[in-house]
């Protein structure tokens, strides 16, 4: 009994002391880019609110909500101009925060009925040309990572975006890719999956590594779902795993993880990749991630330990409404509240490890 007692105790002290709670280098949020309704608001929530709570890099997802000049034909509902996106720019230099763009690759091309910018654009350029009218009976489209001209397209977007965001890092998504090596697709029908995928995180890799710019993407399709027992969302039943061994290990893995805090992160930087935790609306989930990342951080080896980076709270809510639930001005919907509780205790509990 009183072995158990000092070990618990010999724990919290670990888990609570300033020297095991060093800063963590990322301390990261991820949000969708502000309508250009919302800018000024967003703006104001980046240089006033996320140097309070401790945030130094802000992903912001954009895909085709940018007024690309490379290919207008790609640009969707609402994009941002270069002049509301140089605001933006302009509020995180005056916070000390990394701006980190992104743009979906592979995956995550339609939302329910809707099929976003590049595939209405160039249809030809869809892994399923044809199947699913109105997206019927899928998740999300995806593009054929093998077709002759959608990199062309595709790096353009990349490279505009980046330039005016002024970023030496840049984020392409690749999460919960269900459509790949379609049997119907003449290019990819047959193909290794895992294969395909490392293909394409390479083909990415290296174009951005052109520009001496450094890739994140999420870690879900590294991870087998089968194996660990996380399913098909937070990691792959599509044998997309065995892709871990053929990619570059410099890219920032963000391991996301909402109903259980899983301890993949360190499966990611074992295998040499620097790593963050990814929650999203619950807190216990949250601070659970924080909890494991701190204490492999104090007890992993240096070559290990520096890999591992922090944190990166996501939202899944339009900007605005995850502000306006932040500041308790009106809560849009449940999902943003949830988001902005979650994100303050996960921070308040960051300060106090400080």
């Amino acid at each position: 009994m009183h072995r158990v007692l000092l070990t618990s105790l010999s724990c919290f002290w670990l888990l609570t002391s300033p020297d095991f709670a060093a800063q963590l280098p990322i301390r990261g949020l991820h949000c969708a880019a502000p309508l250009p309704e919302d800018v000024d608001l967003c703006a104001r929530f980046i240089e006033d609110a996320l140097p309070k709570e401790g945030v130094n890099v802000l992903v912001l997802e954009f895909n085709y909500r940018y007024q690309y000049s490379s290919h207008p034909e790609v640009v969707d509902e609402n994009p941002l101009s270069r002049e509301e996106v140089k605001r933006l720019v302009e509020a995180c230099r005056k916070a000390g925060i990394k701006l980190v763009p992104q743009i979906n690759c592979l995956g995550h091309q339609s939302w329910r009925q809707r099929t976003l910018g590049l595939l209405r654009a160039y249809p030809e350029f869809d892994e399923t040309p044809g199947k699913y009218p109105n997206n019927e009976g899928i998740y999300c489209r995806s593009y054929c990572p093998l077709h002759p001209k959608v990199h062309d397209v595709l790096f353009h977007l990349i490279d505009e975006l980046a330039d005016v965001c002024e970023a030496d890092e840049f984020h392409v998504g690749m999460d919960e890719v269900f459509i790949l090596a379609d049997d119907d697709c003449p290019r990819c029908r047959g193909l290794n999956r895992a294969e395909l995928f490392a293909r394409e995180v390479r083909t990415l890799y290296d174009h951005l590594k052109q520009s001496n710019r450094r890739m994140w993407m999420w870690g879900d399709r590294f991870l087998d779902g089968s194996i660990t027992g996380i399913g098909r969302w937070e990691a792959s039943l599509n044998d997309t795993a065995p892709a871990i061994h053929m990619v570059p290990r410099d890219i920032v893995i963000c391991d996301w993880h909402y109903d259980r805090p899983e301890p993949t992160f360190f499966h990611f930087a074992i295998h040499g990749f620097p790593v963050v935790s990814a929650p999203w609306r619950k807190p216990a989930v949250a601070l659970g991630q924080l909890d494991l990342m701190l204490f492999a951080r104090q007890h992993a080896s240096p070559g290990i330990r520096d890999r591992l980076l922090g944190v990166l709270q996501t939202t899944w809510q339009p900007m605005a409404a995850f502000v306006k639930a932040y500041y308790a001005k009106e809560a849009p919907s449940v999902a943003s509240v949830e988001a902005a509780l979650c994100f303050k205790e996960l921070f308040r509990e960051i300060r106090s490890r400080e």
